[in-house]
């Protein structure tokens, strides 16, 4: 470059700069919403999202659309039990965290997670369809008394506004919540607005299909009461067309709930399987419709349950909202409530070690119903007494079934022993096996208890690792606790059956039983096994004391006596024994009739 084109550059570069300094002209001054029209946001997380135009969030939102954008700020508020964060879009909960908990990988355990937990408030405003929990809301945080108030509210130009409102108790796993609003409920289309409760349920125990049999959602109703989709179905739903109390995702000893003061209108909820991925127990949606009158009349409230599946926590959130934990069916359920339960938690508020606990809970019911136990051995006894009679009788009828039992019958009579006496104390006793049954894997309190090899009470315990999975509930492992029953059951079967008369199939079906519920029970609560097994330990105790004061000789010497007293039919028939021989005689004449027909129809 030569010296004059260098000069002539040198001066026109001065003169744009002259020219931009002096005489351009002054951009406009800014706007607050002048960056979000072309700059992105940032959001918590640092990611960059684009924001739509004020013309287009005008054209969603409508008088809302100022309220429709912003950045996201966060408030976490613990108390004893929960520590809960939420979010000023939506005003709503964010995350929800029980503190006394984990999982079972010793994890925080949330109830309530951004990638998990998804809520909508749809409502149509001023024609358009718009989520209120999408809007941007202003927070107020105060007190009253001990509880935290948050308020968050979306307050219009013209007075109207709305505000969501959380009360957090300093303990307990309640938060309560309240919808308020001024001016905006009659611009508000339909009847209702709908609350919407999408959950993608993570497994927080050791046992993914244990944990997905037990997790359902369960609601109660107006006027039918507590109802529940079904847990063992891969995918189920329900319309519920009339007036809803509360509606629960409940898994194995969780729960999160949503309670309303003045019932939901109606409700569409449906659960789902996800069977393939492991790392989702269930898909839950929740549609919940609430009452536009509601928001007029200021009385739209409510309150979340979101803690431990626990009966003695749960009690007293709502009406028959202890049914979340099943206790089976009257009478168990009864026996349960009144009975198992309420020394059960009286033994945990002295006694740290569950499985000392379970022990003493054994011997307890073991020595009220030692009375029964003492009747049904004295039963067996005498038929251990009669047991060569009944040779004799089975040999000399042995062809003739009809004729075998009659004579049974006869000496059953002339002894005075009624042949089903030691049956009735063991029946009176199964509601109570039943009620351990539903009792042990539905014990919040035996969650990660360990004792001996088992790391945790409420579910299996394994001592072996199969390198495949055997049906019929067996599954990849083998339970030490569930061997151990099966073993002593058996043993304790042998015992009986020394005593019992009885022979033929149901003798070997008295030994396959045990070997069915070892299938049955080997993925089961370990403290049910467990349970089962010290029970059988504790009876063969109770067994070899009560023989001592059973003698076969004394018991065989009053069975001569009566057979004196009613000898040649002198003695009286007890209703029992009439009404069991006219069963057999009218069984007879049924068998005779079917044979002489069977005959004419070949003839």
């Amino acid at each position: 470059m030569d010296r004059n084109s260098a000069i002539g550059l040198t001066l026109i570069a001065a003169l744009l700069m002259v020219y931009f300094y002096w005489f351009a002209p002054e951009p406009a001054p800014a706007t607050p919403s002048a960056p979000a029209k072309t700059a992105p946001q940032q959001s918590e997380s640092g990611k960059k999202v684009e924001t739509p135009s004020d013309s287009a969030l005008a054209q969603t939102y409508g008088d809302l659309s100022s309220f429709a954008q912003g950045n996201d700020q966060l408030k976490e508020i613990e108390n004893e039990e929960i520590r809960v964060t939420f979010s000023n879009k939506g005003g709503f909960i964010r995350s929800l965290e029980l503190k006394k908990y984990k999982t079972y990988s010793q994890q925080p355990l949330f109830l309530i997670t951004p990638e998990r937990s998804t809520f909508d408030l749809l409502t149509k405003y001023q024609g358009k369809d718009i989520d209120l929990y999408d809007l941007y809301y202003q927070l107020s945080e105060s007190k009253r008394g001990d509880t935290t108030v948050l308020d968050y509210t979306v307050r219009l130009s013209n007075g109207a506004f709305i505000t969501h409102s959380y009360a957090i108790p300093p303990t307990g796993y309640q938060v309560g919540y309240t919808i308020r609003q001024k001016g905006l409920a009659e611009e508000l289309a339909g009847e209702t607005l709908t609350f919407r409760w999408n959950d993608l349920v993570q497994p927080l125990e050791k046992d993914l299909q244990d944990t997905r049999n037990n997790t359902t959602v369960n609601y109660f109703t107006v006027n039918e009461g507590f109802e529940d989709l079904d847990e063992r179905s891969t995918s189920d739903s329900e319309i519920v067309q009339q007036p809803v109390k509360w509606v629960a995702i409940k898994q194995k000893f969780f729960l999160s709930s949503i309670i309303a003061k003045n019932n939901f209108s109606g409700a569409e909820l449906a659960t789902a399987t996800p069977e393939g991925d492991s790392s989702i127990v269930e898909q839950q949606s929740l549609k919940l419709f609430i009452p536009k009158s509601q928001l007029l009349e200021g009385k739209a409230d409510f309150k979340f349950y979101t803690g431990p599946n626990d009966y003695q926590e749960i009690d007293v959130v709502a009406e028959k909202f202890e049914k979340n934990v099943y206790l089976g069916w009257p009478p168990v359920f009864w026996i349960n409530k009144f009975v198992i339960f309420p020394v059960f938690h009286f033994l945990t508020k002295y006694i740290g070690n569950y499985g000392l606990i379970i022990i003493i809970l054994v011997i307890l019911l073991k020595l009220v119903l030692a009375p029964l136990s003492y009747k049904s051995y004295l039963s067996m006894a005498k038929m251990k007494v009669l047991k060569p009679d009944l040779d004799v009788i089975k040999e000399k009828h042995g062809d003739d079934m009809a004729k075998v039992q009659q004579e049974q019958l006869k000496l059953y009579q002339q002894v005075g022993v009624n042949p089903i006496s030691g049956c009735i104390p063991v029946l009176l006793q199964m509601p109570i096996l039943f009620a351990m049954f539903y009792l042990f894997p539905a014990s919040i309190e035996l969650r990660q208890q360990p004792f001996l090899w088992a790391e945790d009470l409420s579910t299996y315990d394994s001592i072996i690792r199969l390198p495949f999975t055997i049906p019929f509930g067996v599954g990849d492992h083998v339970s030490l606790f569930t061997l151990l029953m099966t073993v002593s059951t058996l043993i304790y079967t042998w015992q009986n059956n020394q005593l019992s008369s009885v022979q033929g199939p149901m003798k070997s079906m008295s030994y396959i039983m045990p070997v069915i519920f070892f299938f049955v029970l080997n993925s089961f609560s370990a403290g049910l096994t467990f349970y089962y097994f010290v029970s059988n330990l504790v009876t063969f105790a109770q067994q070899a004391i009560i023989r001592r004061f059973v003698d076969d000789n004394k018991i065989k010497l009053l069975l001569e006596e009566n057979r004196k007293k009613n000898a040649a039919g002198a003695g009286k028939k007890s209703k029992f024994m009439t009404r069991l021989e006219d069963a057999m005689k009218a069984s007879e004449e049924a068998r005779k009739k079917a044979e002489e027909e069977r005959k004419k129809r070949k003839s």
